[in-house]
């Protein structure tokens, strides 16, 4: 008896499975949200840059300074390339939409250690007379917009917008048994355009490889001797080329 109860049991458990079976909710797997590129983030950046910086007439001001104007004849340009290492940071969002393009702006300032020197002779001195000029680039600070195509994780964007530039300048050297000391500041402003690469690697973080252009125009800028209270402007014509490795934090991005 005791077994028939059982057996009976048994095959009403096994059938009612089934039916217990369907009635059980099934728990959807939900799909990892998409990668974007939308976001706010900061970061630091790491490179190296070069200038072109034409310097027209630092002759004539030294020799005009002593002598009086116009006493020197003909136009000097002088040529200073500097280079040196670039260090700061950026900061700024992005929006992806279409469904891969990726829009937005970014602020952005680098310390400079660019520094180059050219020489000049001064041929109305005694023989062998001749200036030293000696330009060093301080900041680099650029406020930009960027656009790009975003393949995943990888970012392939250029950029633009306006830039400014800090620089300090020295000329100096002996005119005829007087030595002189002319110093010179200038903050200026201009343009910028870049390329780019930056790929998502961790979580968060973001590292990218970019190429930045200054153009910085024409602009006279001030030179004065204190020693032998001279004083008179020279025109320089620059530009800028940088390459920066950087790493960015980011925020605020649906996806991460």
């Amino acid at each position: 008896m005791n077994k028939s109860m059982l057996a009976a049991a048994a095959i009403t458990i096994a059938s009612a499975s089934p039916v217990l079976a369907a009635d059980l909710p099934l728990k959807a797997v939900e799909p990892l949200p998409p990668f974007t590129w939308t976001s706010c983030y900061a970061g630091g950046h790491v490179g190296g840059a070069w200038a072109q910086k034409d310097v027209t007439d630092p002759v004539q001001l030294v020799q005009d300074g002593f002598l009086g104007l116009g006493t020197t004849i003909g136009v000097t340009t002088v040529t200073a390339q500097p280079t040196g290492l670039v260090l700061g940071g950026q900061i700024g969002c992005d929006y992806q939409f279409f469904p891969s393009w990726v829009a937005g702006f970014e602020g952005a300032a680098s310390a400079s250690y660019m520094k180059g020197s050219a020489s000049a002779a001064l041929p109305l001195g005694f023989a062998g007379d001749q200036e030293t000029l000696t330009i060093h680039t301080d900041l680099i600070p650029s406020f930009t917009a960027r656009f790009g195509f975003a393949a995943d994780r990888a970012l392939f964007y250029v950029k633009g917008g306006a830039a400014w530039a800090s620089d300090k300048y020295s000329l100096v050297g002996t005119f005829q048994g007087t030595g002189f000391d002319f110093e010179g500041l200038s903050l200026r402003a201009g343009w910028t355009a870049g390329a780019g690469v930056e790929w998502a690697v961790w979580d968060d973080w973001s590292v990218r490889l970019e190429y930045d252009y200054y153009d910085f125009g024409h602009s006279n800028v001030l030179m004065s001797d204190s020693v032998n209270v001279l004083s008179g402007p020279v025109d320089v014509k620059q530009t800028v080329q940088a390459v920066k490795l950087g790493l960015n934090f980011h925020v605020w991005s649906g996806g991460w």
